[in-house]
């Protein structure tokens, strides 16, 4: 459960920073190539985490630092099923449905909306009560606002 958490949210922050940081400084924009971007990282990102905690715990055989690694590295699915929406809407964009400054906008929105949920379902599962879960929610969109503002800022 601490992993499927953990990898919500951190998924979920990160798909919101890389649709913020989407630009294309003068050249058309690419949503295509920008939801693959979003994807590789999405996977780049879930295999060094998880090959951090295998070296973290790190044994003397080799042999089995290896299928640890690899095991380790398959359980950051739900951080890279956290991305999916961005990436989904970015492919919307890149057949022609919306603009892709339109899908960044609802990426951005959606993963708020995750967030909340992620932060509810948190503390949720710690024993706290509703109030408090959406307060732990309500916190949790407060990051993903941080990156919409400076998202804003930057361009």
């Amino acid at each position: 459960m601490q992993r499927l958490l953990f990898g919500g949210v951190y998924g979920s922050v990160l798909a919101s920073a890389l649709a913020a940081a989407l630009g294309h400084e003068g050249r058309p924009p690419d949503p295509g190539y920008d939801a693959l971007w979003v994807a590789l990282t999405a996977v780049a990102s879930a295999a060094a985490h998880g090959y951090a905690h295998s070296i973290a715990h790190r044994t003397s055989d080799e042999t089995q630092v290896t299928v640890s690694a690899v095991r380790s590295m398959l359980t950051e699915w739900p951080l890279v099923a956290a991305m999916v929406p961005t990436m989904a809407v970015l492919l919307g964009a890149y057949a022609n449905w919306w603009g892709e400054e339109s899908a960044i906008e609802v990426a951005l929105s959606i993963n708020m909306v995750a967030l909340f949920g992620w932060g509810v379902w948190a503390a949720r599962v710690a024993g706290r009560g509703w109030a408090a879960s959406f307060r732990v929610g309500g916190v949790d969109v407060l990051i993903g606002l941080l990156i919409v503002i400076a998202n804003v800022l930057s361009k």
